[in-house]
């Protein structure tokens, strides 16, 4: 009888791990206490659990337990504040959760490098996830290949070559602006910056070629996660308008929205399980030597004019360039 309940235990702690795999999530130990501290802080700021800061900085409970103790709250509040009077506060995601609900075999251990966090004006009132960018294509002797993906699911062509890219950390140097730069192996760079201003946040997405080939089909995937904002994490498309370059989300009353835009926008959309909306753009040919930017916003609205919203917004974005 023993042995049978031992075999049922070791098939359900299998079974268990199976499950568990496609929903991996990045570990990244803190490189030194200053660093340990402002992610804890992050962390607590997002209303990580204790097992949840354990596993995104690789600690135990007990020791993920006792660094928490330590941190007050008002440096969590201090760092929700935002920089100036109206605009939204941002900060860096800092894994250890996976930001969506469901789909989660097709985003295997999400690099936080490129995702942000901005937090909803509203009181409790949770925050989006963007990931600027999710994934980049390109053409290349007519053949369409994934250049660069911030989670493990499609081979990238880095990773058909058996090369791992090196973990990245967005720059906070300045309050309500961040910033990161990744060169790839073929000295292609792609850039983000992003800042938080009156009404909303301006995101800058930015492609430099350092080959010696034209960069061409630079089809770009620009995805907002919603299972952290309060009131907006259904896993249906029916609460969602696609407008390009918008796609919005409107709460359970109907009377609050998110918006994310991109200008470039080829397609608006979202995927329910997830859910999550998308403002997909693609990056203008770049020739060597050359950089392309496109530009992207995010917003929150309280009404129900919401076309009227997005026709203001759309404004404002064509503008950014």
């Amino acid at each position: 009888m023993n042995q049978i309940f031992v075999c049922l235990f070791c098939l359900s702690f299998a079974s268990a791990l199976m499950a568990a795999e496609p929903a991996a999530v990045e570990v990244r130990p803190a490189k030194d206490p200053a660093e340990r501290n402002y992610w804890l802080t992050n962390m607590l700021a997002h209303q990580f659990s204790t097992e949840e800061i354990g596993i995104a900085l690789g600690l135990s409970i007990t020791e993920a337990k006792t660094l928490v103790d330590r941190i007050q709250p008002s440096v969590v509040s201090d760092l929700l504040k935002p920089a100036e009077p109206q605009t939204l506060a941002i900060l860096p995601y800092p894994g250890g959760r996976h930001p969506r609900i469901g789909f989660l075999d097709g985003a295997v251990r999400p690099q936080r490098e490129t995702k942000v966090s901005v937090f909803a004006p509203w009181k409790e009132g949770g925050y989006i996830v963007v990931d600027v960018p999710e994934a980049v294509w390109h053409l290349r002797n007519g053949k369409r290949e994934l250049l660069y993906l911030a989670h493990t699911h499609v081979p990238t062509i880095w990773d058909q070559q058996g090369l791992q890219l090196t973990p990245l950390e967005w720059k906070r140097d300045e309050p309500g602006k961040l910033s990161v730069a990744r060169k790839l192996p073929n000295l292609v760079t792609l850039a983000t910056k992003i800042e938080s201003v009156k009404g909303g946040v301006r995101m800058e997405f930015s492609i430099t070629n350092g080959t010696s080939e034209k960069l061409t089909g630079l089809d770009i995937q620009m995805c907002g996660m919603l299972k952290g904002l309060t009131g907006f994490a259904e896993q249906t498309n029916d609460n969602k308008i696609f407008v390009a370059p918008f796609a919005a989300c409107k709460n359970k009353e109907g009377n609050r929205w998110v918006i994310l835009g991109f200008d470039h926008c080829v397609r608006a959309w979202g995927n329910p399980p997830c859910p999550c909306l998308h403002a997909d753009p693609k990056v203008p040919d770049c020739e060597p030597g050359e950089t392309q930017t496109v530009h992207g916003w995010v917003s929150f609205f309280e009404g129900t004019e919401i076309n009227e919203e997005l026709k203001r917004r759309r404004s404002f974005l064509m503008r950014v360039e």
